[in-house]
């Protein structure tokens, strides 16, 4: 195990009704005026955002709007956000959605603190300042809500990157799962995919003797197994929901992923498919993931056999353990196909001619110099080989 510094600071309120402590949360931790950011739709039509409101109001908290988040939240919205915080003197910033719609919150508290260009901290600068954010969660994928991160999609040159900071942790999360129990059930697959991509990512290091967080990420992936048909074949199945959001959020505060290196190619890989065809960013994880480790398999077969035989239960083959490793790829592929996650290319709405370019802005945009690095170290050909598994 490698050695580590682990911090997460975020309140979590956790349970039916409490986005009714929005107002009382947000002036514990400071908040004297907010921007209330969200997507809208759903949130407005719940009346979710009314009863946001209404909190705030009862904790005499005076408040700003801004709507419009996207999936794949986008470049345009955070400086039209950072310009309104500015004008308006708010100071803290209050996320009503899923993961866009708190990436997009955590990007304008960093910028409206910060004297250049927001991007910045998507070029690699890490942010050490921010305005606090508070999070009313919509949706269990992303694990936003109590993680250091944000990705958003540059609009000049359509492509996506990540920052990350502690500064931009939330300071309190809200977390309704009934809120989830109206998501169509494609989103809420989406949202399971995500969240095992998220472990997957941790899970395939490079770091030795992690068995302590081994055992978290595999308990965590097995409750995705056990909850994600349950909760597709009834959406009101509070429980599932429940168990499944704190999975989320356990999955992405990096709590299972200290002392270890970590992987994250899958992630820049569909990044540029969300990015290009702005599909769902976990349909794009169902369709990349499967397909990235059928071609890194051999850096590590055993890694993949551990996951096979704990995970899914495939029984070890110890004189050709490449069997084993295979068959829990292909178990981990029908799962997400059971779910109605899409398995290639064209289910994604992708096209085989554009690949050129999704290898060109993945391994060369934004100042990378010919790969990407992860659980392997992937070339502009590992790459347009791992798309065209895709097929």
């Amino acid at each position: 195990m490698n050695n580590f510094s682990f911090y997460s600071p975020t309140y979590f309120c956790f349970g039916k009704d409490t986005e009714n402590e929005a107002g009382n949360l947000v002036r514990r931790f400071g908040g004297t005026k907010v921007l209330i950011h969200y997507g809208g739709g759903s949130v407005v039509r719940s009346g979710l955002l009314d009863r946001v409101k209404k909190s705030l109001e009862d904790a005499d908290i005076p408040f700003a709007e801004l709507g419009g988040v996207q999936p794949n939240p986008r470049s345009g919205l955070v400086y039209q956000g950072i310009e309104l915080v500015k004008k308006e003197q708010i100071d803290f910033l209050l996320a009503v959605g899923g993961g866009s719609t708190i990436d997009s919150a955590k990007a304008i508290a960093a910028g409206a603190v910060y004297d250049g260009d927001f991007w910045d901290f998507y070029s690699g600068k890490r942010i050490e300042k921010a305005l606090p954010v508070g999070t009313i969660l919509t949706i269990a994928a992303a694990g936003s809500e109590g993680s250091p991160d944000s990705v958003i999609t540059n609009e000049d040159g359509m492509f996506k990157r990540g920052a990350s900071g502690d500064a931009i942790r939330p300071r309190f999360s809200i977390l309704n799962p009934a809120l989830t129990q109206t998501l169509p059930p494609y989103q809420t697959a989406c949202g399971i995919t995500d969240i095992m991509a998220h472990l997957y990512e941790r899970y395939l290091t490079n770091t030795k003797e992690v068995e302590v967080t081994d055992r978290m990420i595999e308990a965590l992936l097995l409750t995705m197994v056990h909850e994600g048909p349950r909760v597709i074949a009834d959406p009101n199945n509070y429980e599932a929901r429940a168990n499944i959001m704190w999975a989320g959020m356990m999955a992405h505060n990096n709590s299972c992923g200290v002392g270890r290196s970590q992987d994250w190619n899958s992630h820049n890989i569909e990044h540029e498919l969300s990015a290009l065809y702005d599909c769902a960013h976990g349909a794009g994880l169902a369709v990349a993931m499967p397909a990235v480790m059928t071609y890194v398999m051999d850096h590590d077969v055993m890694r993949f056999a551990q996951a096979a035989v704990r995970v899914w239960g495939c029984q070890m083959d110890f004189a050709c353990p490449e069997n084993t490793a295979k068959a829990g790829i292909q178990a981990f592929r029908n799962f997400l196909t059971s779910i109605g996650m899409p398995k290639n290319f064209e289910e994604l709405g992708a096209k085989e001619e554009d690949i050129p370019k999704l290898v060109d802005v993945l391994c060369n945009g934004d100042g990378r110099k010919g790969s990407i690095s992860g659980f392997v170290t992937l070339t502009e050909e590992d790459c347009t080989n791992i798309y065209k598994l895709m097929l």
